[in-house]
């Protein structure tokens, strides 16, 4: 609450520095997402001004509208977890996020975070930061996105690797291996050209 003092004084709808909803349409979104739920600061809306004060949201059902689709509004809902193993098991559980923001000064919590959990992007200590560093790929992964861009991804999320395969008849005599009749002597070195590969060949 401080902070929102500093940045914006007692009352931030007259603050020249805090903005207002893009339309009506999403002004009666947000407003929607508020419906029935327990709000702990803020709260405070204008229709004509397409204002609505910063917001805090407490003892959030997971299952609640606010928590079901993105914001893009000043509503922060808070969910209580007792660890940070039903931290990672609450964001599990649900898609992919396109960003994790961690904030914690213990490293090995901070690794354990990232090592179990799967989002497209993550920023330790602050929010929104990786977006900006052009040389890191910027993108989702599942339903918050498909691909990435920034510098050099851009060109690889759209671009395709055709993969071929040039091959000479010359060798078509040591494909018979691969037709039948099936022999234990074809058997045999197949057997012998996977053990040559590392498991794995292609003929």
């Amino acid at each position: 609450m401080r902070c929102l003092r500093e940045f914006y004084g007692a009352d931030p709808q007259k603050s020249p520095d805090y903005g207002r909803i893009v339309n009506m349409r999403h002004f009666k979104r947000l407003t929607s997402l508020l419906e029935g739920a327990n709000v702990a600061y803020g709260g405070q809306m204008n229709e004509e001004d397409l204002y609505i004060a910063p917001t805090i949201v407490t003892d959030v059902d997971p299952d609640s509208k606010i928590m079901q689709e993105e914001i893009f509004g000043p509503l922060l809902p808070i969910v209580t977890v007792a660890s940070a193993d039903e931290a990672i098991g609450f964001i599990n559980k649900r898609d992919k996020p396109l960003a994790l923001y961690i904030f914690s000064q213990d490293k090995k919590l901070t690794k354990k975070m990232i090592a179990e959990t799967s989002s497209g992007g993550v920023t330790v200590n602050d929010c929104m930061i990786h977006y900006t560093v052009d040389t890191l790929p910027f993108g989702g992964v599942g339903k918050s996105g498909i691909g990435a861009y920034h510098g050099k991804f851009s060109f690889e999320t759209f671009t395709h690797r055709r993969a071929c395969v040039l091959k000479s008849l010359g060798f078509e005599k040591m494909n018979s291996v691969r037709y039948a009749p099936a022999t234990d002597a074809k058997q045999k070195r197949t057997l012998w050209l996977m053990s040559a590969r590392g498991g794995c060949v292609t003929m």
